[in-house]
């Protein structure tokens, strides 16, 4: 399967870590979510903000189809999402940031062990797909309102 390009070299990065380098990393990478906030005053065509049953706190998602009708998302994450969580927000939105909504849609969730390893997916199992779900998801709804992203250019 083809990636997004900013995904793929995420993965074979993370493919070529030991297990505890490939932790270390998550632990540095879930640090850096919140640099995936929304900035204020910044506007987005899709806002999704939700504590979904199972969840340890609120996930906010936003979605701006840019031109060009590439992506951006941003996260705003409550002060008890888990560790394995933040860092997969920070891993998707690198990774997803400038794709298609096409790319995102098509997105196989097989990448993710590739990403985090098979023991954290085992453990962990609902916790590492739960984000890119809601990104899909917020992909779905966009493509769908999608003529409403063209009127400012028509």
């Amino acid at each position: 399967m083809s990636y997004p390009s900013a995904l793929q070299e995420l993965i074979d990065f993370f493919e070529g870590l030991s297990e505890g380098e490939r932790r270390e990393n998550l632990i540095g990478l879930a640090e850096n979510a919140s640099s995936f906030r929304p900035e204020p005053g910044e506007s987005f065509d899709l806002t999704d903000v939700r504590k979904d049953q199972g969840c340890t706190d609120t996930v906010g998602l936003f979605l701006r189809v840019e031109a060009g009708g590439r992506v951006h998302f941003a996260v705003e994450l409550g002060p008890k999402v888990q560790t394995l969580t933040r860092a997969m927000t920070t891993l998707l939105c690198r990774g997803l940031n400038g794709a298609t909504l096409e790319e995102v849609l098509e997105i196989s969730p097989d990448f993710v062990p590739r990403l985090i390893g098979e023991e954290l997916v085992r453990l962990r199992s609902q916790t590492v797909y739960y984000v890119l779900s809601r990104m899909k998801q917020a992909a779905a709804e966009a493509r769908r309102g999608e003529r409403s992203f063209l009127t400012d250019e028509t």
